[in-house]
């Protein structure tokens, strides 16, 4: 069964979205990534070492021609401050592609949604691709894709907390209204996180704190990839209906007496 994310005309066969911030090393980085089977790797461009061009940075030590960089604005406060970090990945020779993310509180690190609503329609304008992280705000959801993302990236709960899925009725609106692909990001801690995200209908997951901080990234990145995958395949075989009262498996018709 073919079953492929598409991102504004673009194909992907994982919906597991890595990103690479604290991993420990670039080998631990890397094997995580292969046991993913992640095709999307997103890069926080603001916080790439770039004034000495002789430099090792991030993307050195990440395959270019296996994975697909998303440059992301993380640090940024403002959409001006966005619109630049995204110029400079354009300038790096990085897809036009871009996570929005425009966070000026930086205890609870919560998007602005204002912010992020103005930042994407700049960045539109000047030719990118935009995926927003945003709040569970279906409201804000349906304002950008009017606007002309490629994507709505709701957090399940606060970036980096691994508290899991804790908003699952306002992600659920967002995902019944999307017309665009729905990828939960930030604050899954385990693969059931991701698995319940994918159960209600989320086309994607991001996840990075969860399997950067692993004891084992290696092995959390398999298991989040099964995780996905299983979310998915229950997603599409459409789960039994609630009941309030036990139902018996066996038919009662027939038995012996």
């Amino acid at each position: 069964m073919s079953d492929e994310l598409v991102i504004a005309g673009r194909t992907f066969r994982s919906r597991l979205l890595l990103g690479t911030g604290k991993y420990r090393s670039a080998e631990e980085m890397n094997t995580a990534f292969r046991a993913s089977g992640c095709e999307i790797v997103t890069v926080a461009i603001r916080r790439l070492d770039l004034d000495d061009p002789s430099r090792r940075t991030l993307l050195d030590d990440i395959d270019l021609s296996r994975y697909f960089i998303l440059p992301n604005t993380a640090g940024c406060r403002t959409p001006d401050e966005a619109l630049r970090v995204a110029r400079l990945a354009r300038g790096l020779g990085l897809p036009e592609w871009i996570k929005l993310e425009v966070i000026p509180d930086q205890k609870y690190l919560l998007p602005d949604p204002v912010g992020t609503l103005e930042g994407a329609r700049m960045l539109i304008e000047d030719g990118f691709v935009v995926l927003p992280y945003i709040n569970d705000d279906p409201v804000l959801a349906r304002r950008l894709e009017e606007l002309g993302t490629a994507t709505v990236m709701p957090l399940a709960s606060p970036i980096g907390s691994g508290q899991g899925m804790v908003n699952f009725e306002q992600i659920k609106i967002i995902i019944e209204q999307a017309t665009v692909p729905v990828v939960v990001d930030a604050g899954l801690g385990v693969p059931s996180d991701a698995a319940q995200a994918m159960e209600i209908g989320s086309d994607a997951v991001l996840v990075n704190s969860a399997i950067a901080l692993a004891q084992k990234p290696e092995l959390m990145a398999e298991a989040f990839r099964l995780g996905v995958e299983a979310g998915r395949k229950g997603f599409l075989a459409g789960r039994m209906a609630k009941k309030a009262y036990a139902a018996a498996s066996s038919p009662l018709e027939g038995v012996v007496r």
